[in-house]
């Protein structure tokens, strides 16, 4: 069983930048070994974000590309994920995922750990 921990969340402004990482407690970063990041605001759905696996390939939503990269953290088993150029729009609170799957794939079902989320607000 894996254990996921988000950190670096916060309050930005507008066009500002924040760096999300995700530490695993337990994982082989091997091509078939994917994680990822999703987010849900208030209200809404939780939607995929950008998702990375031990192959190195990368899938990022289309809100997002061009504005946030998402890279392997071998160091702490896991993720992190750097938002730029942040929207209002952004704001949610981010979840790390974690599954064997393959392929970097946004789609929530797939993704067998979780982490409890940490907070995004852009104003």
């Amino acid at each position: 069983h894996v254990q996921l921990v988000e950190s670096g969340g916060g309050s930005v402004q507008a066009g500002g930048s924040l760096r999300l990482s995700c530490a695993a407690s337990d994982s082989t970063y091997d091509r078939e070994y994917c994680m990822a990041w999703f987010r849900q605001a208030p209200g809404k759905e939780r939607e995929g974000v950008a998702a990375i696996c031990g192959s190195g390939y990368t899938d990022y939503a289309g809100s997002v590309a061009g504005r946030f990269t998402v890279s392997k953290d071998n160091a702490k088993n896991g993720l992190s994920l750097e938002m730029n150029n942040l929207r209002p729009e952004d704001t949610a609170t981010y979840y790390c995922a974690a599954a064997r799957i393959g392929f970097p794939s946004l789609a929530r079902y797939l993704y067998d750990y979780w982490g409890p989320g940490t907070q995004v607000t852009v104003s």
